[in-house]
């Protein structure tokens, strides 16, 4: 019977079995699609070492189902799938694959190869033994580092060869119910100490001119060693490396896209600080070396940051290109991570949100996602239906950075922290601000869709934003101190004004649809100066606009 089983995978193996997993563009957007239907990723990612057997395989993932998440972020480890030369066990794979069916949970494999953080400790014992067939990478002064070198061929192929099988018994498996949906290869590839390596084998690659197709991709002319065109330092060094890292990977993903085409990125430890490279693991996939990680790994589907960091807009915007889908694998998993995942999901028609060891993570944590989660997932089918069209946006609030204006052809939207009123006695009683966040999403002429948590939205024409001023307000809504009256209110209106007709809380249904809840009138909406969300509260509100 088993060698009927073996036979039949074998077979499959053999047929050209289309993926039924894609990345197609709509708009200017990059959707991930999943049995004909566009998905998106409310994901949590498991700790490094929660997968290493059958029975903590289980439990996390019914943790990660009870948080509220749609799809999991679970390493496939090379020192496991292959503990003995080319003898293979894929029995960790096939339990996670099998658990998350049972809990409706999609996978994302994250290939701990060759590198997981820079270094090479997922590595099997027997590529970690031999360093003569396996070398590692060196450091200026010759100092040996826990990185095997990527000018190895021999490390390449045995990286390779793994990386294919797993390709081949991810098919043999899957390729009907889809389960499995994309492949990380690699993970936080990087240099550490040095920017690049100084093994002779990298030292060799050094020496050589830099390829025609790189001075292309980045429209130089000048030609030359790396030297030469790109000088001496670290920044040139890194650059050096981060295309030899991106030839490496491009093997791996070139070869297990022929074998089975689902989508594949890399992710990247995040240049922050004030470090240098080396200091931060060099030349992965950063920001400034997307070009020539495309040039180097054209095979590459999404290069990803992971971002731990504070200031996580500025973060975000350096990844938001028209050539690169956004898409996280990990983020900090916090007490803010929902309302980061709003605003990701409105700012950047991400395909995926993911804070890292969510199976870790405390119940107050877990229960804030799930409650922003369980917001979003309404909300995927409006948000699908837009995205790419510029009607979307994103809001990220905190003490620091409380305000973002937004302009939607006669209509301003001022945006606020909810704490900017003055009524919630947190606000100005030296309490820590929690972070408000939210998505926005315009329907249709004078109709949006405002969610989140700890927003508020003032709507006005763009002549009534141009002659309004400021007032600061009491804790009872009114102007806090009377006879501040100035020329400037004296002087006659022009034009119209922006009025809210209805503020309605609404669910949406699992087609797209709009389901009330009630009317936000009166105190809830300001008398209609507002529409808004308090810190705590994960809400959708329907908004109706009209000019008087």
């Amino acid at each position: 019977m088993n060698k009927i089983v073996l036979s039949f995978l074998a077979l499959l193996c053999c047929i050209n079995i289309q993926a039924g997993v894609k990345l197609q563009k709509q708009g200017s957007a990059t959707q991930l699609v999943v049995n004909d239907k566009p998905m998106l990723l409310l994901a949590g990612e498991l700790s490094n070492s929660a997968a290493t057997s059958p029975a903590d395989i289980r439990k996390a993932l019914k943790q990660m189902k009870n948080s509220g998440v749609n799809s999991v972020f679970v390493p496939a480890y090379w020192e496991f799938v292959e503990p003995n030369e080319g003898k293979y066990d894929f029995a960790l794979v096939d339990s996670v694959i099998t658990t998350a069916r049972k809990h409706d949970l999609k996978i994302v494999f994250l290939w701990f190869g060759a590198w997981k953080n820079s270094m090479s400790c997922y590595a099997p014992l027997w590529v970690k033994e031999n360093t003569k067939r396996f070398p590692r990478s060196l450091t200026e002064n010759g100092k040996p580092l826990e990185i095997c070198t990527a000018f190895s061929d021999n490390l390449l192929q045995a990286d390779k060869r793994a990386f294919c099988e797993l390709m081949k018994h991810i098919k043999a498996i899957d390729s009907q119910e889809n389960t499995v949906i994309m492949m990380q290869v690699e993970n936080e590839i990087g240099m550490l100490e040095s920017a690049r390596d100084h093994s002779p084998l990298a030292e060799k690659a050094y020496s050589q001119p830099v390829p025609a197709s790189l001075l292309k991709a980045l429209k130089l002319k000048k030609k030359g060693t790396w030297a030469e065109v790109f000088g001496t330092d670290r920044y040139a060094d890194e650059k050096f490396q981060a295309y030899y890292y991106a030839k490496y990977v491009e093997q791996l993903a070139s070869a297990g896209k022929a074998i089975y085409n689902i989508p594949m990125y890399v992710n990247a430890a995040m240049n922050s600080r004030g470090r240098k490279p080396g200091e931060y693991p060099s030349a992965g996939p950063l920001a400034h070396l997307i070009d020539i990680w495309k040039c180097g790994a054209p095979s590459i589907d999404i290069f990803a940051p992971d971002i731990y960091d504070t200031g996580y807009k500025g973060w975000v915007e350096k990844y938001k290109r028209a050539d690169n889908p956004f898409f996280t694998p990990e983020v900090k998993c916090d007490i803010n991570s929902g309302v980061k995942a709003y605003y990701t999901f409105g700012e950047t028609d991400a395909i995926s949100f993911s804070p890292f060891a969510l199976d870790e993570a405390n119940y107050k944590v877990k229960n804030s996602l799930r409650r922003s989660y369980k917001v979003i997932n309404q909300l995927s089918p409006l948000l699908l239906q837009h995205q790419g069209k510029g009607k979307n946006w994103g809001l990220l609030f905190d003490l620091e950075d409380k305000e973002r204006i937004i302009e939607d052809g006669d209509i301003t939207m001022t945006c606020r922290h909810f704490f900017t009123l003055p009524w919630d006695p947190r606000a100005t009683d030296g309490s820590k601000w929690p972070e408000g966040g939210g998505l926005i999403v315009k329907l249709a002429k004078n109709e949006y869709i405002i969610a989140g948590n700890g927003i508020v939205v003032v709507f006005q024409s763009k002549t009534e934003k141009a002659q309004a001023e400021e007032k600061k307000l009491g804790e009872d809504g009114f102007v806090d101190n009377g006879g501040t009256e100035t020329k400037t209110q004296a002087t006659t209106f022009k034009g119209k004004r922006i009025g809210i007709g209805s503020v309605d809380q609404v669910e949406i249904d699992k087609n797209g649809k709009l389901q009330f809840i009630r009317r936000d009138n009166g105190d809830q909406d300001h008398q209609g100066r507002h529409a808004r969300i308090s810190c705590g509260d994960n809400k959708i509100l329907h908004i109706k606009l009209y000019k008087y």
